[in-house]
């Protein structure tokens, strides 16, 4: 019985932050939930549709042309409760996973991907536990 309990994110790759975002919120009528650095390197910006905030675009600073060959949405995620089993579960499933451990991000998020039959980038969410 899967884990898994609701469409998280989709990740896109953008080659300029401030354009990607007018258009998200401007033309498409996104709002931008929230704006953090990953790292020197890499920004996200998370943005959803007024009502429905529990689907989020996730917008990646980190452009390589070489992406194009894999194309620009980068991975879907997906929220689960426990990452650790459900990363067992995957094992057991003989999924080929990415990431053999859960990596912790942004104060506290869980996160690993997976790959998907097609070779898809797939990815496992965890909210940190409040409280």
């Amino acid at each position: 019985m899967s884990g898994m309990k609701k469409l998280e994110h989709i990740g896109v790759m953008v080659k300029d932050m401030e354009q990607s975002i007018r258009f998200y919120t401007e033309v498409l009528g996104m709002r931008l939930d929230r704006r953090e650095r990953l790292n020197e390197d890499i920004e996200l910006v998370f943005l959803h549709f007024p009502g429905q905030e529990s689907v989020e675009v996730e917008l990646i600073s980190r452009w390589d042309d070489s992406l194009a060959a894999s194309g620009i949405v980068n991975h879907i995620a997906f929220t689960v409760d426990n990452i650790d089993k459900e990363l067992e579960r995957l094992k057991q499933a003989g999924v080929s996973l990415i990431d053999e451990q859960p990596r912790t991000i942004l104060d506290g998020v869980r996160i690993a991907f997976f790959y998907g039959p097609s070779g898809e980038r797939l990815e496992m969410f965890q909210k940190p536990n409040k409280g």
